[in-house]
C-alpha cells in the first residue's frame, strides 16, 4: 500500500501542467555514501536541551529524517511512512537505532518539535519511541551543515511560506559515516530494517536509483502538486523511468 501511494503520486505528474515552474536546480538528494556527518553540531531537541549528534548516536545507528513540523506538504507523509514501517519491525527505539527528525526551517522551535512529537508517537507507537525518536530544530548554519553533510538541497520560498526540497531518508553508522538512503516515500519494513542493520554494522550501501519527489506544493487532499512544478517533476520522473529501463535491459542481456 505504501509503494503503491508514493506510484501513485508520480502518476499525478501525467497531467497538462501550465504556468512558470520554479528553479529547481540543486533542489535534490546528493547521496554521499561515506561522507561523514558533522557530530559536534549542537541542536536543540523538543525539551528545548541543547544536544550534541554524538551524544544522541550513542553508539548507535541514526536514522535522520530532515523537513519541517509545520509542512503543509509531504513531510507528514514521510515521517508517517517510515514511522509505519518501523511499527512493522522488531526494531526498538534507543536500543536498536535513535531517530532524528530534523526541521530546516529555523524559525520553528521547541515547541513545534515536542507538538510533533506528541502527535507522531500517538499516532504510531512503536517500541522505544519516546526515548529512541529525537525531534530537533536549530539555528539555519547548524542545519545547514548537517544537509550539507548528507547532499540535501532545499530553497525556501517566502512569497509561499514554504520549503523546496527532496524527500527521502538517511542511514547514518554509529560512526557518523553515511551508510545508505532510501528516497522518495513509500518504505517497506524489510528496507528499513535492512538499512538500519547495514548502518549498524557500519556497512555502506551503493547510492540507490535517483528518485525526485519534492515537497512542495503539494496538495495532501487532492494527491496533486501545483500545475507550477508539474512539468519539471514529470521530466524527473522520466529520465528515472528510462534509467531504469536501461539498467534493466543491460540486467537481462547479461545474463541471457
Amino acid at each position: 500500500m505504501k509503494r503503491l501511494r508514493a506510484f501513485l503520486l508520480l502518476l499525478t505528474l501525467t497531467h497538462p501542467a501550465m504556468g512558470s515552474p520554479p528553479k529547481l536546480d540543486g533542489v535534490a538528494y546528493t547521496q554521499r555514501i561515506g561522507a561523514t556527518l558533522p557530530l559536534q553540531t549542537v541542536l536543540r531537541d523538543e525539551h528545548a536541551a541543547a544536544v550534541q549528534l554524538s551524544e544522541l548516536a550513542r553508539a548507535k545507528p541514526l536514522i535522520l529524517v530532515l523537513g519541517y513540523f509545520h509542512c503543509p506538504n509531504l513531510c507528514d507523509v514521510v515521517r508517517a511512512d517510515l514511522f509505519h514501517a518501523l511499527e512493522k519491525t522488531d526494531l526498538v527505539g534507543g536500543r536498536d537505532y535513535q531517530l532524528i527528525s530534523l526541521s530546516i526551517d529555523p524559525a520553528e522551535t521547541s515547541r513545534d518539535a515536542a507538538s510533533a512529537k506528541e502527535r507522531d508517537i500517538a499516532r504510531f507507537p512503536a517500541a522505544g519511541a519516546a526515548v529512541g525518536w529525537h525531534f530537533l530544530t536549530g539555528r539555519a548554519p547548524q542545519v545547514q551543515a548537517i544537509a550539507a553533510a548528507v547532499g540535501f538541497g532545499s530553497r525556501s520560498d517566502p512569497q509561499r511560506n514554504q520549503f523546496l526540497h527532496p524527500t527521502g531518508v538517511v542511514f547514518v553508522a554509529p560512526s557518523g559515516v553515511i551508510s545508505s538512503y532510501l528516497l522518495g516515500v513509500g518504505y517497506a519494513p524489510r528496507d528499513v530494517h535492512l538499512a538500519v542493520t547495514r548502518a549498524a554494522r557500519g556497512t555502506l550501501q551503493a547510492a540507490v536509483l535517483p528518485v525526485l519527489l519534492l515537497c512542495y506544493d503539494y496538495d495532501p487532499s487532492t494527491g496533486r502538486y501545483s500545475l507550477g512544478v508539474i512539468k519539471l517533476l514529470r521530466l524527473a520522473v522520466a529520465l528515472t523511468v528510462l534509467a531504469l529501463g536501461i539498467t534493466l535491459f543491460l540486467g537481462f542481456r547479461r545474463h541471457s
